[in-house]
């Protein structure tokens, strides 16, 4: 006979005991959990491993009403979900490049990447979708002093909510402008002694003013008494203007060119007639596609080209008339000036008054000369960059006569 085999199968008695046993603990285990009704995780001594990235403080404070069976059920969901988590962090760690996306994002998905922004003013409380009753359109700067505070101030009524107000000031004077309701909703943004075009490279990219149709860049020395900004609005887009003005007043001081003169009975005007020898081509500055830099307004589009022409250094923006016709095709049809709303220019040397005197001239004297270098560099740098670009692409410039 065989030898029978050791510990091959058990006893039934055996087996019946684990059982009773294996019920009597489930029993006494279930009563246990009744006698403590709630439960707080938060001073349990339990492994921070088995809580990943949950904050339980939270969950007591959101679950504090629950039993603890029930808290123990939403913990085994999260836990539950802790296995497509973690293969999404380790996804994203190890996979995901998008060339396409901004320069520096590209270890984002798409659908998270917010490129632009606005100046929208948003409340500390409350749900983000409700912050807005309104969303402003357009955009208006000024870059002031507190000596044109009046100036500004009727300025400013001239535009209604859907313009966003944006002051820049270059004497640092912020908080006197307090007295002026409407400066309470405005963004102010303060650097002494800098110019519209400073402020402008460093505050008014594109990404940031994306939401705005239309983006204003005006003086501080600007009568309004004839001018009505949806009015202008509704007159750009009538006659398609991506650039343009308000016609000036023919009393406006320091009058240089007839394109930005305001003309009767007309709403917009694109060209003009200038002196003698000033117009090399009728479809070129000053008698066509130009306009001021004192009082422009841009669509989104031009914007978006223009300020990419600011130079850095060249603070005062001067010759930058004379090359917005880059940024729009047919510059001659869509650059022009606004006949039907127009301004007058007081010419108020205020910002030129911050300059330094040096070497017995005034500060403004100063600040003119500086005005006429940067005319030169800016021009020699344009001249210097598309010569570089035809050359490269080895194609005659547009007013060469070679065959």
């Amino acid at each position: 006979m065989g030898t029978p085999l050791r510990g091959g199968l058990r006893k039934p008695n055996e087996t019946m005991r684990l059982i009773v046993t294996a019920f009597i603990g489930v029993v006494v285990g279930f009563f246990l959990g009744v006698s403590f009704p709630t439960l707080s995780l938060t001073k349990m001594s339990l492994p921070s491993s088995l809580f990943p990235s949950i904050d339980l403080n939270y969950l007591e404070d959101k679950y504090s009403g629950l039993s603890t069976q029930a808290l123990l059920n939403v913990w085994s969901s999260l836990k539950r979900n802790r296995g497509t988590a973690s293969h999404f962090y380790k996804f994203n760690e190890t996979k995901i490049w998008v060339p396409t996306n901004p320069r520096g994002a590209e270890r984002l998905p798409p659908g998270i990447i917010v490129s632009e922004s606005d100046f929208y003013l948003r409340r500390l409380w409350g749900l983000p979708n409700e912050d807005l009753t309104i969303k402003p359109r357009y955009l208006v700067t000024f870059t002031v002093g507190i000596a044109q505070k009046k100036n500004i101030d009727a300025a400013v009524k001239k535009f209604s909510e859907s313009f966003t107000i944006l002051l820049f000031h270059y004497d640092g004077r912020v908080s006197e402008w307090d007295e002026f309701e409407w400066s309470k909703q405005a963004i102010h943004v303060s650097v002494q002694k800098q110019t519209k075009w400073w402020y402008a490279k460093r505050f008014l990219h594109p990404d940031i003013v994306a939401p705005y149709d239309y983006i204003f860049m005006w003086d501080e020395d600007l009568g309004v008494e004839h001018f009505d900004a949806e009015e202008y609005i509704k007159l750009v887009q009538k006659h398609g203007l991506e650039i343009s003005q308000p016609g000036l007043d023919p009393q406006s001081k320091g009058l240089t060119w007839q394109m930005t003169k305001k003309r009767d009975n007309s709403e917009v005007h694109k060209e003009t007639q200038e002196r003698p020898g000033w117009c090399t081509d009728p479809h070129l500055p000053p008698c066509a596609a130009f306009v001021e830099i004192m009082a422009t307004v841009f669509s989104r589009n031009a914007w978006r080209c223009v300020w990419h022409m600011i130079q850095n250094d060249l603070i005062h923006g001067w010759g930058l008339d004379f090359a917005l016709r880059k940024c729009v095709e047919p510059a001659h049809e869509k650059i022009g000036v606004v006949d039907a709303q127009w301004i007058l220019h007081q010419s108020v040397p205020s910002l030129g008054n911050q300059g330094k005197a040096e070497g017995g001239k005034a500060p403004w004297e100063g600040v003119r000369e500086r005005c006429r270098k940067e005319w030169t560099m800016f021009q020699d740098r344009m001249a210097v960059a598309e010569k570089a670009y035809f050359e490269a692409m080895k194609i005659d410039p547009p007013n060469s006569t070679a065959t």
